[in-house]
């Protein structure tokens, strides 16, 4: 018998129904409607799911499915009956249709809007949340086509499928019914169902980050014979940093001609004509062979088991038409396999985990280990972020130089950075943002527990690199930076302000407010610290003048007492050389004073208040108060989350700080590392990372960020409060939707306001509509 739909003509393929997914395990799959065209695929998938999972799904032994049922399965109008399949590498792993039904159950057409689903996942695939995100696209697509509820009928054994809608987050109603479980989901959003799916899209997205950030083994494709090149590069640099998993070499021309003779290494590195030729398994390949040879790379990474590609190879999009599709294709089959990739065109990936060390990267030199998350659009940008932040004594946590954006992108480094214990401060140098609305997302919920601080490039052209493939926005640069801040990211404008921020914020504890203690041995330089202040919108304190004569213990003592006076929530501390009546300079170089300040600091009973230091001329202060070490961990009683307090080793400790790391990841509160509770003078000083600038103007500006971002944090953490207008007219309102659902013509599910009723509607709300 065939049903409604049976007779109604069949829609056209709706392509937008398409989508790749991040898995729960990191890996991918793409999600799309069957067509006639898949027969042999569904047969193919039928024949490897075990007898259970078919027991499951049809109530009853069903071996193998007949003609009728193929045709059943693999012909829909797309409307009243569709399907959906996960497929990996082209082949299926599972499937999901429903069949709109009556309130009887029978087959039915438009305006019916029920439908009954059912499910089938592969058992080598159970368990990584593929029936959770095909719940997530078929419940979309049931929704375009005017379907409200779904009906599900489940065996009470298969409790995999009952938690799948169980904990979906949609309101549902659930039986007994004839020995089976009877399910109807009301597929209207709810607060609680998108939980479930930023959650799941979180957890997904982020272990596919992880994968990448902490492969076990490593094959550099593209690793010449000769020193040099891009791929040696690499591989020297994997080496070099102390990778501790395997590494290998793969090198095509190996295998042309018949190279026999022995194993072959570079830089004492197996080398392999192929991936495969590897014979054991292969986390990530760093691939780097011309464009066009990459196709075949990627083949043979994909058919042995590769769960990442960090591309370095160009010629991509950011090289015109041709390249654009290059790309297109790139992603595309690297997906079929299930892999994600950084780049094209990219700079490489750096993780400094003592129990990792991967530099996977054409950087020189592994960054020193730290809590600073990096991740640049830039390979230029990326080099000059290093060379800045190692300069200045910054640690990292880890690094990606994304390239063109084919796949990962920064909005995927944040759902990894968001609950990574490893990364205190975020941050980003974005050249383009393809979704705002994702992004702002997903750092409101960052910055809801650490610093995500941001420098956007092509600001004011509108236009981003031509290898991107994100869309841009043409949104305003203004509009960007109101969202942004909206959202609890700290915007700066240079990479020198995104570095001077992340310093600060990495080192020091978040102020409670905007007063600011100044004091120093020059008058001059306090006052222009002073007007600094003023500009950023800070409230400095009458400077306090240590004159010229003021040696470290003074600096020491004045520090002490600001950090103890409950009038001040900053203090930023001035210094220029002392010079002796012999013309000597009497600082030992800048070293004693910096012992003098982070003695202070580490002596203050309840650190709360960040210190900061600007310096013109004072050799060796930088550099002393940056601390020569950057390996601090985060103690076992450290803050979590919202905990009030600064990522911080126990009083006493004396565990050494990474010099510009260590943020606080609470409401703002709490001591940087190594504070000791109880030394005092002449004791020993543990190594406090204090910030230094060469300007007022550039660490005056890097504290008031912080004071703003202090601020949007204490709002944030507050619960909502819904404000009152007096000039909301809620009657009026009613009265207006009543007439016109009441109308002759109005439709039971719902009308289209026109022009003048909508400006009326938002009117009675005190909201003008211009003409």
């Amino acid at each position: 018998m065939q049903s409604a739909s049976d007779q109604l003509p069949e829609h056209d393929y709706p392509d937008h129904w398409e989508a790749d997914v991040v898995l729960r395990d990191g890996g991918t799959a793409r999600i799309r409607p069957i067509t006639a065209d898949d027969a042999d695929r569904l047969v193919s998938f039928y024949e490897q799911v075990s007898d259970e999972s078919k027991y499951y799904r049809f109530f009853a032994p069903y071996p193998r499915l007949s003609a009728k049922d193929v045709h059943r399965f693999t012909h829909h109008d797309f409307v009243d009956r569709v399907g959906l399949a996960v497929t990996v590498g082209g082949e299926f792993i599972a499937t999901v249709r429903y069949d709109r039904i009556d309130d009887r159950g029978m087959p039915a057409s438009f305006p019916a809007d029920e439908a009954e689903v059912a499910f089938l996942v592969q058992d080598a695939h159970q368990g990584r949340g593929v029936a959770s995100a095909l719940l997530e696209h078929i419940a979309a697509v049931a929704r375009e086509r005017d379907i409200r509820r779904f009906a599900a009928e489940v065996l009470p054994a298969n409790t995999k499928m009952i938690k799948v809608f169980t904990d979906a987050g949609y309101t549902q109603k659930r039986s007994f019914e004839d020995g089976s479980v009877r399910l109807h989901l009301d597929l209207e959003p709810t607060d609680r169902s998108l939980a479930v799916q930023r959650a799941r899209e979180q957890r997904a997205e982020a272990r596919s980050v992880q994968r990448l950030l902490t492969p076990r083994s490593v094959a550099v494709v593209g690793a010449g014979r000769a020193p040099g090149g891009v791929g040696r590069t690499v591989l020297r640099n994997l080496l070099g940093a102390g990778f501790t998993g395997r590494v290998y070499a793969v090198n095509a021309a190996l295998g042309e001609g018949g190279e026999g003779g022995g194993a072959v290494e570079f830089d004492g590195v197996p080398a392999h004509p192929s991936v495969a030729a590897i014979g054991e398994p292969v986390d990530l390949a760093i691939v780097a062979v011309p464009a066009e040879r990459v196709p075949e790379a990627v083949a043979d990474c994909g058919e042995h088991g590769v769960q990442g590609l960090v591309v370095l190879s160009a010629g991509y999009a950011e090289s015109g038409p041709a390249g654009r599709e290059r790309q297109r294709q790139l992603v595309r089959q690297a997906r079929s396999y299930g892999m994600r990739i950084i780049g094209p065109n990219a700079f490489g990936i750096i993780n400094t985990a003592a129990d990792v060390r991967l530099n996977a990267s054409l950087a020189p030199q592994m960054p020193a280990a730290g809590r600073i998350g990096l991740f640049t659009q830039s390979g230029a940008i990326g080099i000059a972020l290093l060379a800045g932040l190692h300069r200045r004594g910054a640690g990292l946590s880890s690094f990606i130089s994304a390239g063109n954006r084919a796949d990962v992108s920064g909005n995927d480094f944040l759902q990894h950075w968001f609950d990574d214990p490893g990364t205190d401060v975020v941050l980003l140098y974005l050249e383009s943002i393809g979704n705002p609305r994702k992004f702002t997302r997903l750092a409101r919920r960052t910055a809801a527990v650490k610093p995500v601080v941001v420098v956007k490039g092509a600001r004011h052209s509108g236009s981003a690199p031509p290898g991107h493939r994100v869309p841009v926005t043409r949104i305003p640069h203004a509009t960007v930076s109101a969202l942004l801040r909206q959202a609890g990211v700290i915007r700066v404008d240079t990479v020198t302000e995104l570095v001077d921020a992340g310093l600060l914020l990495a080192a020091q504890p978040l102020p409670d407010g905007p007063r600011v203690a100044i004091l120093g041995n020059s008058e001059s330089l306090g006052l222009l610290t002073y007007d600094a202040c003023l500009t950023e919108g800070l409230r400095p304190l009458r400077p306090l003048d240590l004159t010229t004569g003021a040696e470290p213990a003074d600096f020491r003592d004045a520090l002490a007492a600001a950090l103890a006076d409950e009038t001040s929530d900053a203090v930023v501390v001035t210094a220029i050389p002392w010079v002796g009546e012999n013309g000597a300079t009497e600082f030992g170089d800048g070293e004693v004073l910096a012992a003098a300040l982070r003695e202070a600091v580490a002596s203050a009973p309840a650190p709360t208040k960040p210190v900061v230091v600007v310096h013109v001329e004072m050799g060796g202060l930088a550099e002393a108060l940056a601390v020569a070490t950057s390996t601090r961990p985060t103690p076992p009683g450290g803050a979590v989350g919202g905990a009030p307090t600064l990522r911080t080793t126990a009083p006493g400790a004396g565990t050494p700080t990474a010099p510009g790391v260590g943020t606080p990841t609470g409401a703002g509160r709490g001591a940087p590392a190594g504070a000791g509770a109880g030394a005092g003078h002449g004791a020993p000083v543990p190594p406090v990372a204090i910030p230094s600038y060469p300007a007022a103007e550039r660490a005056v500006r890097a504290l008031a960020e912080a004071v703003r971002y202090g601020e949007w944090r204490r709002q944030a953490a507050e619960p909502g409060r819904v404000p009152e207008y007096e000039d909301i007219d809620e009657a009026g309102a009613a009265a207006l939707i009543g007439r016109v659902l009441g109308g002759e013509d109005a439709d039971p599910r719902g009308v289209t306001l026109d022009t003048a009723q909508a400006g009326e509607l938002l009117g009675r709300y005190g909201i003008t509509v211009r003409p």
